[in-house]
């Protein structure tokens, strides 16, 4: 069983003295009703499991009243060898979107007692009728993305002795260990090539093997296929699909703003913003928009018609380009499309992390690659795919008064290093740059400051 950090948050909300129905989302396939299950397993004396996905009759149970007693009384009947324990009982409404009348049952389940209620699933395909309501304040909602790098090392057997190391070289800004420094390079490689979902994770930890891999992602992308097929109304569904096949394209340009022209000839936003829009409430692509200026918030100068897409799995980016892809990527024969993978790669940690997705390109010839927020201002963010030092935007920008920016921050195969305002960091440390509660990453790039930011 692959651990999840969303089990911390479970147990966060079981251990409060009051708990709404806890809605856990999530794209295809992220482990969504796996990790909900392993959690009831060990925190339930009972667990009804409706799954609406596998048992369609199940919908009828919130059909008429809605009053947690009936229900109750109907799942007693449902499940005549379950026997409820009050105080330790849980509802799990697996797949909740196929029963669209459970998401107006949950604000009466909110307040009864009885029973703790999690429910799973995604809103993509969901019409609601007009007599269902969203519960909008009788539930809390958590996005169960992909695994994270971190997640990826637990999985691959790396322990917290390793990690906490790790984490005080990032807190004391001191080099690591060359041994580690390399395996941890080719972890993040390999954590590339794989990807975050768990079939393919729990696959490659336990064979090594990247044929199986493949085979898994190349059955997760077809499911993305068929669920445009299926859910997309009338000529949406090619618009869905012409879209989703120009993403690979998209990000082999040496300038990776998002352009409708890649998609088909005469392409405009007026007829694909609708895909894209899609493609993204499907947890499939996230969208990394251009500022305006490199002040806080950073919301507040963000382009609404000037952004790149990029993939939340760089796993199943790398399974859309032909054969061979990931083996080159793992020896570093990328040539010139590898800084597609590192962009996408850094995109993916950082929305992991919780950071929203900006960058900064004032010019044709002045791009930086993401910008979070600090507590001195903007930080820069620069993506190196080898170990080339060279910063030509980065020190622009820093060289450069009306832009206002102190420090920054590169990500390459280097270890730390600190020179001239930048802070140069290996490519898996993004596992340690998280906002605070401001939303900021870090004050400074002081080690004790970063230290504070550190999780124990």
């Amino acid at each position: 069983m692959l651990r999840r950090k969303i089990t911390g948050r479970l147990l966060e909300w079981k251990n409060a003295p009051e708990r709404l129905p806890f809605l856990v989302e999530g794209a295809r396939q992220v482990g969504k009703t796996t990790a909900v299950l392993d959690f009831a397993e060990k925190n339930y004396r009972t667990v009804y499991n409706l799954d609406f996905f596998r048992d369609p009759s199940l919908v009828s149970i919130f059909e008429g009243s809605l009053d947690p007693s009936a229900i109750l009384t109907k799942l007693s009947v449902a499940f005549p060898e379950i026997r409820r324990t009050d105080g330790s009982t849980l509802l799990f409404l697996d797949g909740i979107q196929h029963c669209p009348k459970s998401w107006t049952a949950l604000r009466f389940l909110a307040a009864d007692p009885r029973f703790d209620v999690i429910a799973s699933g995604s809103l993509l395909g969901i019409s609601h009728p007009e007599e269902v309501s969203f519960p909008v304040g009788y539930i809390q909602r958590i996005e169960l993305k992909p695994l994270d790098f971190e997640e990826f090392l637990w999985a691959m057997g790396i322990g917290e002795e390793t990690l906490g190391y790790l984490a005080g070289c990032f807190g004391d800004l001191k080099p690591v260990e060359p041994f580690i420094h390399t395996s941890m390079l080719s972890y993040f490689s390999a954590y590339m090539t794989v990807g975050g979902r768990p079939a393919a994770v729990d696959s490659y930890s336990r064979f090594h093997d990247y044929s199986l891999v493949l085979g898994i992602q190349k059955d997760i992308i077809e499911g993305y296929r068929n669920d445009a097929v299926k859910y997309a109304e009338g000529s949406e569904k090619a618009k869905i699909l012409r879209t989703f096949d120009s993403i690979t394209s998209q990000l082999s340009k040496v300038y990776k703003k998002f352009q409708y022209s890649v998609i088909a000839k005469g392409a405009r936003s007026n007829s694909y913003g609708g895909a894209l829009l899609w493609l993204r409430d499907a947890g499939i692509i996230s969208f990394c928009r251009n500022l305006s200026l490199l002040q806080l918030p950073l919301a507040g100068f963000a382009k609404d018609d000037a952004f790149k897409v990029y993939m939340n799995d760089t796993g199943l980016l790398v399974s859309m380009y032909e054969q061979g892809t990931a083996q080159k990527i793992m020896t570093g024969e990328m040539g010139l499309f590898k800084g597609a993978f590192y962009e996408n790669i850094m995109a993916q940690c950082l929305r992991s992390q919780g950071f929203p997705l900006f960058y900064f390109s004032p010019s044709d010839s002045l791009e930086i690659d993401f910008v979070v927020a600090s507590g001195s201002g903007p930080c820069p963010i620069e993506v190196k795919s080898g170990e080339n030092k060279k910063s030509k935007s980065l020190n622009t920008i820093l060289n450069t008064e009306k832009y206002g920016v102190s420090h920054a921050i590169r990500f390459s195969r280097n270890n730390i290093g600190e020179a001239g305002g930048i802070l140069s960091l290996p490519l898996y440390m993004v596992m340690f740059l998280k906002p605070d509660e401001s939303g900021d990453a870090f004050p400074s790039v002081s080690p004790e400051e970063i230290r504070q930011h550190i999780p124990v």
